[in-house]
């Protein structure tokens, strides 16, 4: 089970440098193992609003909720203790400690080309091209 991170979106959603890394990822992994943070969701909605994207934001959103099944989770005021001691202890920003504690709340391993989750216990893993994830 993963936490996709959002740059693993937006690298396939804007087609960059490892858009079919991540392709091939999305394609041999059953989306009913994806999961997504409303902070990552809503943070897409705001990139590629701003790009005046907001067709493939639309698309995006029943691709992965409607019609793929990617479970949509997030953290309450209950978890922010957890995230602060998470951004000290790792030197996280405030979006990478929600991703984390996201991911460590639910159990999911985290798929992240950010290189700052190298700092945590868990790492981070990522697509290797050939539809698999690598832990680095």
């Amino acid at each position: 089970m993963y936490l996709v991170d959002t740059n693993i979106w937006l690298e396939r959603l804007l087609d960059q440098g490892r858009s079919e890394d991540v392709g091939a990822f999305l394609a041999k992994t059953s989306s009913d193992r994806l999961f997504c943070t409303d902070f990552c969701y809503h943070s897409i909605g705001v990139i590629l609003c701003r790009l005046h994207y907001s067709g493939l934001f639309l698309m995006f959103t029943h691709d992965l909720f409607y019609d793929g099944g990617v479970r949509l989770i997030h953290l309450g005021p209950g978890d922010m203790d957890a995230m602060v001691r998470a951004m000290e202890a790792y030197s996280l920003d405030f979006d990478d400690a929600y991703q984390y504690c996201a991911a460590q709340r639910n159990g999911l391993s985290l798929v992240s080309f950010d290189v700052d989750f190298d700092r945590t216990p868990e790492g981070r893993t990522e697509p290797d091209g050939n539809g698999m994830l690598k832990t680095v």
